[in-house]
């Protein structure tokens, strides 16, 4: 199984989910991407070392670890959850010391939409992690953020929801770059896919 293969390798734990429901209407219930999935989508996506991952909803960090592994970026996660942040900690404290490697790795405990854009942060990748109210400010904050600091930023959409999609699709500032589609099992499903979104030039 590459869930507990690629733990063991990142010297991290982030394969057990989130028992019940989250009780907020705008928030979601913790699941980590897939390994397998993850696997799938950075064999048509890279990333560069100079990149400045944010991952809102980060969990226990295995997008952050994996990422980190295979491209060396700069990785923030973003967690409202007091444990599961407390988790991403441990997680890479754990990961630091097996991979004996450079420390760009960074994980906030507040909301999505209070963390404060870096002029850096760049790729943003959302695991429809809460309501799309909460991603329009988020998405708006990005916006602002680069008015300031002009850059080219990419948005990861992975098991988007429809009124993700239909968000940016109509929004005048952005297009589609890239879809990734899984296959096997996850080829039933039409959500199984990552979105990349990508700023008009």
């Amino acid at each position: 199984m590459k869930e507990e293969y690629y733990d063991e390798l990142l010297g991290v734990r982030t394969s057990e989910l989130q028992m019940g429901f989250h009780r907020s209407f705008h928030y979601h219930r913790y699941e980590p991407t897939p390994y397998q999935a993850l696997d799938e989508l950075f064999r048509h996506y890279r990333l560069n070392g100079s990149d400045r991952v944010v991952d809102f909803g980060c969990g226990k960090g295995r997008l952050n670890f994996f990422i980190h592994h295979l491209f060396q970026a700069t990785v923030v996660g973003i967690e409202m959850n007091e444990e599961f942040y407390k988790e991403a900690v441990a997680n890479r404290e754990s990961y630091l010391k097996k991979a004996k490697a450079s420390d760009s790795l960074y994980f906030y405990h507040c909301l999505a939409e209070e963390y404060t854009i870096h002029p850096k942060d760049n790729r943003f990748y959302f695991f429809n992690p809460f309501s799309v109210k909460i991603f329009m400010r988020i998405i708006n904050n990005i916006l602002f953020s680069v008015e300031q600091s002009p850059r080219d930023i990419e948005i990861v959409l992975y098991y988007s929801s429809d009124d993700y999609v239909h968000y940016l699709e109509n929004h005048p500032l952005f297009v589609l770059r890239k879809e990734v589609n899984l296959s096997g099992d996850y080829e039933k499903n039409e959500y199984e896919r990552f979105l990349v979104y990508g700023l008009m030039y």
